[in-house]
């Protein structure tokens, strides 16, 4: 069965199960290998892609279920500039091992989306669904602190 399917702006056709995992569309039918698998059961965020901007675990959304368009950490940002958020983690050096680095990146969009001037614990809030095994933590509430302020500026 061919499914429509938009992501990062494009329409793609799809032929596979409507029960595959979103997850495994993205990587291996149209290798944007920058959504991770982490655990395979939404405990852990590395996975984390928008859907009509909402921030989703890919691994537990089958391709059927799928209700708007998707967005990876591949279609954030612009050719000539990182968002406003990647360029947080950067400026702060968020990243160590880097694995889970763009769910905890598409997640912090979707905070700022919606509270674009987080607490600290609004954003401990949003992002305690993805897990950092290197305990980044610290930077991670900063950087998404500086994307909020470069939000206002």
């Amino acid at each position: 069965m061919s499914t429509s399917l938009t992501v990062n702006g494009e329409t793609r056709d799809i032929d596979l199960p409507d029960d595959v995992p979103l997850l495994w569309v993205l990587r291996d039918q149209l290798n944007l290998t920058g959504t991770k698998f982490g655990c395979g059961v939404a405990a852990c965020g590395a996975c984390t892609v928008h859907i009509d901007g909402e921030a989703v675990r890919s691994c537990q959304v089958a391709l059927g279920d799928v209700w708007g368009a998707v967005t990876t950490i591949e279609g954030i940002g612009s050719p000539d500039a990182l968002h406003k958020v990647q360029q947080a983690w950067v400026d702060h050096q968020v990243a160590q091992c880097g694995y889970c680095q763009s769910g905890q990146i598409m997640q912090a969009v979707t905070l700022l989306e919606q509270t674009p001037n987080p607490t600290d614990a609004e954003i401990d809030s949003a992002m305690s669904g993805n897990l950092c095994r290197c305990g980044t933590y610290p930077r991670i509430r900063a950087a998404i602190r500086a994307a909020s302020q470069a939000q206002e500026g």
